[in-house]
């Protein structure tokens, strides 16, 4: 009788609430009873409640038990849980669980599924299909396939792909670079690592055809150093990907040669940015360049250079493998194919959500989040990190769109979605933006450098109940200075949290007695 593959992950996530424990529970229990099991580390789907999610290969599919703690795992075998019995901690085949079944897997579809460090794996699960037909097509055929798609990047400036690769294609010279920001640092963010974590394969996999469409054979990764578990599996995932032919000299027996490097980060939020990016990858300071040129015509060691971030990479081998317009099919008026979107903070169930754009927040908190985990009223969303807007109740059915959230006044950003109950203080969180620009910001330019630390200085005098109009007149008057005047988007973006938080929710500002609050007015 062949051993019956057992599934637990071994993403971030996961081990942090047990997932190496449970692993050694279940084989020791196996061991005690006699039974022959095959205990496969996958990355994890997404659904983070339920983590440590257990699955058992089962002849009608993967069944899914959690979360699983180690007292668990004796009534799960007693159950028979290898035949996919039900038990309390059961929720059927896995890929019915409604939270996952209503999503539109492309990027994330092999995440969960296979074991992240096994080729053979990632192959029989349409791995390496995208590679393929870029090796037997011109650089600018697959440039064109990316346009098609209408790919914009997912790092949160949502540039289209395929145009930044055509400006690096049509730039002579005699070296190119890819790079891959995987300093993944807004508030309530994981996709990158858990993408890096589960299916690392995909973005090699990314870069490589990146590599062949600007003419590129480096490729560099800036990953975030608050990400341990996703260094050590990118490293061993380039290993074995050498060891195949997948990387080097000659990728997949081809005349095109692409390597692949890891650099760590040092825990500057600012090197989220591509040029700060570039300048820590080359050993400076985490500083932003002043723009033009941009990377695309002297980037990485003043040379040409597409940057992307994880998600734009590891986008392209399904773009690849089936199609720009199959791509563009998903999706709504200029964002097309699909958003991953984190949501975490104050949520029943948070988790990573793959969905076409144009998806609207209370779907997202409600439908998928189930809604507050205290179960206390929702107040507000922040969408698309620190640097984003903090949405109402009123504006919960915004769609999920590059255009519709700036219409809003808000952004998408890298996907991420904090919610929060009506404890929440929104003068409190405004005053953390500045707190937390005034500390990130590189200082290379003074409405930043400066204007953050004005800005926590205005929200305590408005904290403290000082509430007059001029105050309120200086608040807006440094929020637009740093908006038209700063370097990049860390100062550029700051007030945007600061002046929904305003907008929206106007009373935790005004915390004064009405009598004083009309004098002062």
């Amino acid at each position: 009788m062949s051993a019956v593959k057992i599934y637990v992950p071994c993403d971030s996530a996961a081990l942090s609430v047990g997932a190496d424990r449970v692993a050694k529970a279940i084989a020791r229990e196996a061991e005690q009873r006699g039974i022959a099991v095959e205990i496969v580390r996958n990355g994890t789907r997404g659904m983070l409640w339920l983590e440590p999610l257990v699955e058992v290969e089962t002849a009608g599919g993967r069944v899914a038990y959690g979360p699983v703690r180690p007292a668990d795992v004796a009534s799960l075998f007693d159950v028979g849980f290898l035949a996919g019995a039900e038990h309390p901690l059961g929720h059927g085949l896995t890929t019915e669980i409604p939270y996952f079944k209503q999503q539109e897997r492309l990027t994330f579809e092999r995440c969960g599924v296979i074991d992240p460090l096994s080729l053979d794996d990632y192959r029989a699960h349409g791995g390496l299909a995208g590679l393929e037909k870029a090796l037997a097509v011109s650089p600018a055929e697959i440039v064109d396939t990316v346009i098609a798609s209408g790919l914009r990047g997912r790092g949160g400036a949502g540039f289209p792909t395929g145009i930044k690769w055509k400006t690096v294609l049509g730039v002579a010279s005699d070296q190119k670079y890819v790079t891959c920001n995987a300093d993944e640092g807004d508030s309530g963010t994981f996709a990158d690592r858990m993408l890096m974590e589960g299916d690392p394969f995909t973005l090699i996999e990314g870069m490589i055809i990146a590599g062949l469409a600007v003419g590129a054979d480096t490729g560099f990764i800036y990953l975030r150093s608050e990400y341990p578990h996703a260094h050590r599996t990118l490293l061993k995932a380039i290993e074995i990907a050498e060891e195949d032919g997948l990387l080097g000299k000659s990728v997949l027996g081809s005349k095109r040669a692409f390597n692949l490097h890891v650099r760590l980060g040092a825990g500057s939020y600012v090197c989220g940015e591509e040029t700060a990016m570039l300048e820590s990858i080359e050993g400076k300071r985490g500083v932003v360049r002043a723009k033009p040129p941009i990377p695309a015509f002297k980037g990485l060691f003043g040379k040409p250079t597409a940057a992307n971030n994880v998600m734009s990479l590891a986008t392209i081998p399904w773009i690849m493998a089936h199609g720009g317009p199959a791509y563009a099919a998903f999706g709504m008026g200029r964002s097309l194919g699909t958003l991953t979107i984190q949501l975490a903070g104050n949520i029943k169930r948070g988790g990573l959500i793959e969905k076409a754009f144009g998806v609207t927040l209370r779907e997202i908190i409600e439908t998928y989040g189930g809604g507050t985990l205290s179960g206390r009223p929702f107040k507000a969303v922040q969408v698309g990190g620190p640097l984003g807007a903090y949405f109402p109740e009123s504006l919960l059915d915004t769609p999920m769109d590059y255009e519709a959230m700036a219409k809003a006044k808000g952004l998408l950003g890298h996907g991420g979605m904090v919610v929060f109950d009506d404890r929440v203080d929104l003068a409190n969180q405004a005053r953390f933006a500045f707190q937390f620009c005034a500390e990130e910001s590189c200082g290379k330019c003074t409405p930043c450098r400066i204007g953050a630390t004005r800005g926590v200085e205005i929200m305590d005098t408005i904290i403290a109940g000082e509430d007059s109009s001029k105050t309120f007149q200086m608040l807006d008057d440094l929020c637009d200075l740093m908006t038209d005047a700063s370097l990049c988007a860390m100062g550029g973006l700051t007030p945007v949290p600061v002046m929904s938080a305003l907008t929206h929710f106007p009373d935790d500002f005004r915390k004064v007695p009405e009598p004083m609050r009309r004098a002062a007015e």
